[in-house]
């Protein structure tokens, strides 16, 4: 009889990640999507060398109430999605040099011109937590485009993975005029790929993708096109997906809910007690 008392799993802590999409073709509306994707670096443990949507854990300014009248949309948003969706703003801009941010009272983004200034300005501020994005958009005077983030999946990492993420997944298309490049410390490498690509890369072993990116590009993939896959975010109910383990005839088996909207609901798990990675 083994005595050894369950070790509770870890808490989830709190993230956001974004799926910034363009058209494949510039101006071309109806061309099929791209996302763009980063590369993990090789030396941080978490999805090491995998292919990635941008992201990771808020942090406390996320949720400063004064960035609430800098917020697109806010009046709609309660406390808690609204910081969600700041921090898929700052990450965007940390990660990828892409702010979704615009001047108070204007509809259009800021043009890569002004955004020249504020990357030097901060950028590397923001990632060394040298500065917050409260201390940004008050400094620059800018209104956070939190209503152009779209929410499309929500994914709690399963309780028998060490280090867990309580992730909310979003969807937003990039500016035409503002270029997306990793950060060069976290991420190491960066790719405009369509959804269907980045999956066929995987099983031809080209890629690595962790099990909640495969799944989310699956279901990208099936809005076809930048409008689409917003206009099926929308009208989709976003349903938790906690993956859990079911063992049947000495095989064990990654489960996720259904209702979610992703296709093929079950993944037999590696032998030899290897474990699908689940983040984004």
């Amino acid at each position: 009889m083994n005595d050894t008392p369950r070790k509770e799993p870890s808490p989830p802590r709190p993230a956001t990640t974004v799926l910034l999409l363009r058209p494949s073709k510039p101006g071309d509306a109806e061309s099929p999507l791209e996302v763009f994707m980063v590369v993990r670096h090789h030396q941080i443990d978490s999805f090491s060398g995998a292919l990635v949507f941008p992201g990771g854990k808020l942090e406390e300014a996320d949720g400063d109430p004064r960035l609430r009248v800098r917020c697109g949309g806010a009046d709609r948003l309660g406390d808690e999605e609204l910081k969600f969706r700041v921090a898929g703003v700052r990450e965007a801009f940390e990660e990828c040099g892409i702010l979704l941010a615009r001047k108070p009272g204007q509809r259009a983004l800021v043009g890569a011109a002004d955004l020249k200034g504020i990357e030097e300005r901060w950028r590397n501020k923001l990632a060394k937590d040298e500065a917050s994005i409260v201390d940004l958009v008050e400094a620059e005077d800018l209104e956070l485009a939190t209503d152009l983030m779209t929410p499309f999946a929500h994914w709690i990492t399963p309780t028998f993975v060490p280090k867990r993420f309580d992730t909310w997944f979003f969807l937003a298309e990039a500016p035409e005029d503002q270029v997306a490049l990793h950060d060069g410390s976290e991420s190491v490498d960066s790719v405009w790929i369509g959804a269907r690509e980045a999956i066929d890369e995987a099983k031809a072993g080209k890629r690595t993708l962790v099990h909640a990116t495969q799944k989310n590009l699956e279901l990208l993939a099936e809005g076809g096109t930048v409008v689409g896959a917003l206009s099926q975010a929308t009208e989709r109910k976003i349903v938790t997906v906690q993956p859990w383990v079911e063992v049947r005839d000495g095989k064990r088996y990654l489960h996720i809910p259904e209702g979610a909207g992703y296709r093929n609901l079950v993944r037999e798990m590696p032998p030899q007690g290897g474990v699908p990675q689940t983040g984004r």
